[in-house]
């Protein structure tokens, strides 16, 4: 069986214990896996109490081909350079595109963090409002992270690297936002 993109060597080949978890076979001949569970713990800390673990079954190209348009639609925000859907509980990109001179997986997992950490300071502090983005803002570029909170969709977030130079950031905002309402798991 071929290892799954995007995961660590030891899960991918299977000899981590339980935390990647194959159940089943892409409709292609090739041997790529189109479910899988991937538990949190072996990574990262457990989810903030309150908030929902989005750790989840991935299954079915109907699911990974809405991801990819959705990846389309943000990548086709001016001034995008990257684009990512993010399960922040484990840190694993469901879907990611564009080339931002950076390894988007490695950001995904390493901003998992951040929504996680803000997610837990509010919790101590007794907010209740749920986030709707966050802008880290470097030299070069702004970095949008976007928390989605529907009902399809709750446990993931859509991180946006946009150029400084050639985006608009109000109006990636807003485009942003129309896609983020589109997408479900």
């Amino acid at each position: 069986m071929s290892p799954v993109v995007g995961l660590p060597p030891e899960i991918a080949d299977g000899s981590a214990d339980a935390v990647a978890d194959p159940v089943g076979k892409g409709e292609s001949d090739d041997e790529s896996i189109s479910e899988w569970t991937i538990t949190q713990d072996y990574f990262w800390p457990a989810v903030p109490e309150g908030a929902e673990s989005a750790t989840r079954n991935v299954k079915g190209k109907h699911h990974m081909s809405s991801l990819d348009e959705a990846i389309k639609q943000l990548l086709s925000i001016e001034g995008a350079t990257g684009a990512a859907i993010v399960d922040y509980a484990s840190g694993m990109a469901l879907a990611q595109g564009g080339n931002p001179s950076f390894d988007l997986g490695i950001a995904a997992a390493g901003n998992s963090n951040v929504v996680r950490a803000k997610l837990a300071t509010m919790s101590e502090l007794g907010v209740t409002d749920e986030i709707d983005d966050i802008l880290i803002t470097l030299s070069s570029q702004y970095h949008l992270i976007n928390v989605l909170n529907t009902q399809g969709s709750n446990g993931l977030f859509i991180y946006l690297v946009l150029s400084r130079t050639s985006a608009n950031l109000a109006l990636a905002r807003h485009k942003l936002k129309a896609v983020s309402s589109q997408i479900a798991v």
